[in-house]
């Protein structure tokens, strides 16, 4: 079996924002998106907001994950064509 590997884009990261405050498990999260669990609880870290959501977790914002990746890209000196899904 042939790893692939992507980008969880902006449109990802809204439905991963919806379904973790729906309260659904990061493993069907991540199934549903077909990426890792790991890559999901990555995205939950870059897109904190260091307050609790109302199921008392750690909130997530995905502009805010969008926003810490672009910055990221232009850090490390990455073509913008790169970021896929933009704001």
């Amino acid at each position: 079996m042939v790893r692939q590997y992507r980008y969880i884009n902006f449109q990802d990261r809204k439905r991963i924002s919806a379904r973790y405050l729906n309260n659904d498990r990061v493993a069907d999260i991540a199934a549903d998106l077909g990426v890792t669990p790991a890559a999901v609880y990555r995205e939950l870290k870059r897109g904190e907001t260091g307050e609790l959501d109302r199921n008392q977790r750690r909130a997530y914002n995905p502009v805010l994950a969008q926003q810490r990746l672009q910055e990221s890209f232009k850090r490390r000196g990455k073509p913008a064509a790169d970021i896929q899904g933009g704001l």
